[in-house]
């Protein structure tokens, strides 16, 4: 019977903790932005064998920017905040247009390049998986 003030007393301190809980979760929405096994050219997704780092970025490009072509040999991913890009692989000769609130899966080790045709900057966050220490960024020559 020791115990039995001890567990009324738990179950009044954890009761007031789970219904404020539950009434914070009951509010969160999931929107699934994207889901895929492929890159934007099709190619399956596959991660840095060792060693593996995520970098994290943010990109702001001006309107009328045009980036300069490369590649990138680990996966990138992009999320468009604001604005519009345009990207053009130059392997596959395929343009694809990305707006505020698409997910982009880079192409890898395909050279391509992104412009910015709109009037406003085109604002990204940018995810690399890469090896540690390494660049995912190759500039054509």
């Amino acid at each position: 019977m020791k115990c039995f003030p001890f567990a009324l007393g738990l179950l009044l301190v954890a009761s007031p903790l789970y219904a404020d809980n539950h009434t914070v979760t009951s509010k969160i929405v999931v929107k699934p932005v994207i889901s895929s096994t492929v890159t934007s050219s099709g190619q399956p997704i596959v991660l840095p064998q060792k060693d593996a780092q995520v970098i994290v970025s943010t990109y702001e490009i001006p309107a009328g920017a045009v980036l300069p072509k490369h590649k990138h040999p680990f996966p990138r991913y992009g999320y468009v905040q604001a604005g519009t890009i345009e990207v053009t692989n130059i392997d596959t000769g395929k343009t694809e247009t990305f707006k505020t609130g698409d997910f982009i899966l880079e192409a890898v080790d395909q050279w391509h390049f992104g412009t910015n045709k709109g009037p406003e900057p085109v604002k990204l966050l940018v995810i690399d998986m890469v090896e540690k220490g390494q660049s995912n960024t190759v500039l054509h020559k």
